[in-house]
């Protein structure tokens, strides 16, 4: 497991002198864990083996069972340490053929209930993820700064695709994560770019933003996240650092991380944006 560190420095820090350091390991698509000193909060778990799952496009894209990839070599380690999770969106209309099974599939459902992982998540996913048998301990509704592991979780509100597709997506939120002496994180969720995006970012001023960059399309509507030029708006809006996920792990998520990189240095933001492979991990802190 490779391990890189992204050092930043802020005027607005609460614990001036006091060097902390976050650890951030990538999984895969949107399944990441982060690492405090004292907790591991698995975000969005997709935990199934490759190819056990249907295609989620026919026509758009190349039809391929997802996921598309396996699971990091080093995910069972990382998750037997996990204390926590966090789910961003889950369900549509409360009909389990429709869960969103990238943010939460089968598998990541036994794994939470047979470790009785705390689940935190939405207040609207709170009755569906509860009759899955989750421990669903904390919900939130949006822009309340609501009382988290010693800290606060702000709920931002995600559009799931452009135009009337959005309606059909489960829109679920990001979240701006504020932890006692770490860095704050913005997870934007499943999402296009939109004025609760921006705001978010502009008010929070997070330490990092992650942004899911795959461009994701079904067979019908528009695109249901941000095109590559939303992602490169997002990263010249964030102050600081950004990781990119949900790549290259589903069959409807055409961008590569090679196709983002490649734009990144037209941009000259290279140096800004962090783009893991499958089981890399990174710090960062102040």
């Amino acid at each position: 497991m490779s391990i890189m560190t992204l050092e930043y420095y802020t005027l607005f820090c609460n614990n001036k002198g006091k060097r902390t350091l976050m650890q951030i390991h990538h999984m895969r698509n949107a399944t990441f864990v982060i690492q405090t000193k004292d907790k591991y909060i698995l975000i969005d778990p997709m935990l199934s083996d490759k190819a056990q799952l249907p295609p989620f496009s026919y026509l758009k894209h190349k039809i391929m069972k997802n996921p598309t990839v396996e699971l990091s070599s080093n995910s069972i380690d990382i998750l037997s340490k996990v204390t926590h999770c966090l789910i961003t969106h889950s369900q549509t209309f409360g009909i389990k053929a429709l869960q969103h099974t990238d943010h939460l599939d089968s598998a990541a459902e036994v794994f939470l209930k047979n470790n009785n992982i705390p689940v935190f998540s939405i207040s609207k996913d709170r009755s569906y993820l509860k009759k899955l048998g989750l421990n669903v301990e904390v919900c939130v509704n949006f822009w309340e700064r609501t009382p988290y592991l010693g800290g606060f979780i702000t709920a931002v509100p995600a559009t799931h695709g452009h135009g009337w597709i959005h309606k059909l997506m489960a829109n679920g939120a990001g979240y701006f994560i504020e932890l006692e002496d770490e860095p704050s994180i913005f997870i934007s969720g499943d999402t296009v770019l939109t004025q609760d995006v921006k705001n978010a970012i502009e008010n929070f001023q997070p330490a990092l933003t992650v942004v899911a960059a795959g461009n994701a399309s079904i067979d019908v509507g528009n695109d249901l996240l941000m095109s590559l030029d939303e992602v490169i708006e997002f990263i010249k809006l964030s102050p600081t650092k950004v990781m990119a996920n949900h790549m290259e792990a589903l069959n409807h998520c055409p961008i590569s991380r090679v196709e983002l990189k490649q734009r990144l240095e037209q941009e000259h933001l290279s140096q800004k944006v962090f783009i893991p492979e499958d089981g890399e991990s990174f710090e960062f802190g102040f």
